[in-house]
């Protein structure tokens, strides 16, 4: 199983970026797919989700800035994140989970700094 998120980097306030997340080893479409972040010296964050049916949830805090979708045919997950602020600068994880078990991958680093 593989889990390998890019797209992470140094952005201005009010940047954007797009993050991807390129899996493998389990069936894509079987798993509820989603984004969970990591400041340092906290705990991990939810951010985003996407259902089996392709029904999409984020986290208060980043509602109409950050969109997260999922193509099944190639897949991959993706968080569209928009007007980026100082405090989304996190290390952000993707992850799969079926309800019995759970993969993640390896992070990748978002920093919103001017």
């Amino acid at each position: 199983v593989q889990l390998v998120e890019t797209g992470g980097g140094l952005v201005q306030p009010g940047g954007s970026l797009r993050l991807s997340c390129a899996t493998s080893g389990f069936t894509f479409s079987s798993y509820v797919m989603g984004w969970a972040r990591q400041e340092p010296g906290k705990g991990f964050e939810w951010v985003c989700g996407v259902y089996m049916n392709g029904s999409a949830y984020c986290e208060d805090s980043v509602k109409g800035r950050f969109t997260v979708s999922k193509d099944n045919a190639k897949n991959t997950l993706y968080l569209q994140m928009d007007s980026l602020k100082p405090d989304d600068t996190a290390v952000y994880y993707c992850y799969a989970d079926d309800g019995t078990q759970d993969y993640w991958g390896q992070g990748t680093q978002v920093t919103a700094s001017s």
